[in-house]
Order: structure tokens, then C-alpha cells, then sequence
């Protein structure tokens, strides 16, 4: 075999033989070779990827542990000891062994909260996991809020306040970064604190890790309001085609997208013969009557649309 001289940190690199520059790396047997000659520049080449080797017979992921996630307090990089009381063969571990591993249990869960931060992480992943169920937030929104509210901790934020109105107010952050359609509302509904602890608890964070929350636009609450309300998907299209009209006349610049949403929605169902009353549409959208017939008689007269 020869080997390419200044081949190593080069990316132009070139057969001494035939000169070519077509050069083939076969990760699988660990030689790089020339295409056009096939002289073998180099072998026992080091992957640097992860290692799927698997020895036995069919799939084997034993090697394997389960991916980091920012919805554990050690991100799912420590080490977690079954509670099952068997050996790797499955065998019922008994006597003196039992006792070691409930030890050696007790030990390990201490060490994974050893310090303040870890148990204010872990308490407040706690509270995530529980109010996202309550709302049936998906993962992606409770991640983020993991994220917003690691970084709080770790700006010194969460010092002084009620984690689960920091909770409230981490993941109404992430919806609204997301454009998850869940009001402030929806939060003190399944919140454990009042609206007024989530409101100042939004605001410092927000202020002081500098989020940028894009504007709601009232389009983002319509298909959850016409699936609360058991409305069909073409009474949301049509809603979102009067929504689109509403704009190019500036009609919703300056309102409340959830009240502009509900007013849409009554008028369209009202269209399309599948009538909800205003009292429907305000407990699904925790917009209040008054609100909805201001909306609804701004776009009805503008549009010009006639309902009887």
C-alpha cells in the first residue's frame, strides 16, 4: 500500500500515482482509494460515529441508552436503577441483594437531586408535566417551556416566587412563541395560581431574557374554537376567508385576536346554518358577550354581510 503524502488535514487530496483527484472513502471497510486507478490511499481509517454494532442475531439496542431530554431535571443522562428487583437474566433478586439495591436505590435518587438547582428543576418539570396535560399541550410546547424556564433558574428569576406561576408563565411564553392557540384564560383555569401571578411572572421573564413574542393573529384560535364548539372544517375556511377580508379593511388592527376569532366564528356559523349562540361561543373562547356583539356588529356593517 502506499500512502498520500500531506493527505492528512488536506481536503484537496490526490493520487501519487495517476494524479486524479477522484477519491473514494469506504467507511465501512476503512479505506480511502483512488476511483480511477484503485490505488489505495490509506486503510484502517478511525470512524468517528456513534457504534450500532450489534454481535448477535436480529435487532439489538441493549447498548443503547434513551435520547437527552430538557424534560428531565439531568436532561435523562443519569443513571436510573429499576424498582422490578430482578437481574439482567430476569432472575428475582432476594435477601441480602435486595437490600443493597433498595440502598444503593435510595442513594441514587438523592444523588440525582443532590443540589438546589436539580430539585427546583425537577419540582417545577413536575408542574409541566402537569399542566400541559391539563391543556393537552404537545411536547414541543413543554420543551420549550423546560428551556425558558431552565434559563429563568438560571438567571436567578425564580428566587422569591411561586414556581408554579413561573411554570404558568414560562409555558404561555412558549405557546405564544409557538403560536399555540391558548389564552391567558386558559392558564388561570388550569393553573394553581391567580391571574395576576402569571401576568407579573410574564412580564420579568419576558423582560429579562429578552423573548420576542410575534403578534397573535385571530386565525391561530379558529380551529380550536369550531372543534370545542363541533363545528366542521369548512365552517374554519370560511371563517379565515372573513378574517383575511376583515384585514385588508383593517378591522382587526388593534382588537383582541380571541375576540375577533369568536365574533368570526358566530357570524359564520350563523351563515352557514349551524348556529351557535353567544353565550356558546364566549365560554369556549373566555371572550365575554359584550366583547363578541362589539366585534360582531363591527364586522357585520363593514363587510356588509346581512343576517337575519
Amino acid at each position: 500500500m502506499q500512502h498520500c503524502e500531506g493527505m492528512e488535514g488536506n481536503t484537496e487530496v490526490k493520487c501519487p500515482d495517476c494524479g486524479s483527484r477522484s477519491i473514494d472513502e469506504d467507511s465501512v471497510r476503512g479505506e480511502r482509494s483512488c476511483l480511477d486507478c484503485g490505488l489505495v490511499l490509506s486503510e484502517g481509517l478511525i470512524d468517528p460515529g456513534q457504534d450500532w454494532t450489534n454481535f448477535g442475531d436480529g435487532p439489538d439496542n441493549s447498548r443503547v441508552g434513551a435520547p437527552a431530554s430538557v424534560l428531565f431535571h439531568d436532561k435523562g443522562l443519569s443513571t436510573d436503577i429499576h424498582w422490578s428487583n430482578r437481574d439482567f437474566a430476569g432472575k428475582a433478586i432476594t435477601g441480602a441483594s435486595r437490600s443493597q439495591m433498595y440502598r444503593m436505590r435510595k442513594w441514587q435518587r438523592r444523588a440525582r437531586s443532590a443540589t438546589s438547582f436539580e430539585r427546583n428543576m425537577e419540582s417545577a418539570l413536575l408542574e409541566i408535566t402537569r399542566l400541559g396535560g391539563h391543556m393537552s399541550l404537545g411536547k414541543e410546547v413543554r420543551e420549550e417551556t423546560a428551556v425558558i424556564y431552565r434559563k429563568a433558574l438560571e438567571h436567578d428569576m425564580v428566587k422569591g416566587r411561586s414556581i408554579d406561576a413561573m411554570v404558568a408563565a414560562c409555558m404561555y411564553l412558549a405557546n405564544q412563541k409557538l403560536k399555540t392557540a391558548r389564552s391567558l384564560d386558559d392558564f388561570e383555569k388550569h393553573s394553581r395560581v391567580t391571574r395576576k401571578s402569571i401576568t407579573r411572572a410574564h412580564k420579568t421573564v419576558k423582560a429579562k431574557l429578552r423573548i420576542r413574542i410575534p403578534v397573535s393573529l385571530p386565525e391561530e384560535f379558529v380551529d380550536r374554537y369550531c372543534n370545542l364548539l363541533g363545528l366542521p372544517p369548512s365552517t374554519a375556511a370560511d371563517t379565515r376567508t372573513l378574517l383575511a377580508q376583515a384585514r385588508e379593511l383593517e378591522l382587526t388592527h388593534g382588537k383582541s385576536p380571541t375576540g375577533v376569532a369568536a365574533a368570526a366564528v358566530y357570524i359564520v356559523s350563523r351563515i352557514n346554518e349551524r348556529s351557535r349562540t353567544q353565550r356558546e361561543v364566549a365560554d369556549i373562547s373566555g371572550v365575554t358577550e359584550v366583547t363578541i356583539r362589539n366585534r360582531y356588529k363591527e364586522l357585520v356593517d363593514n363587510l356588509g354581510i346581512e343576517l337575519e
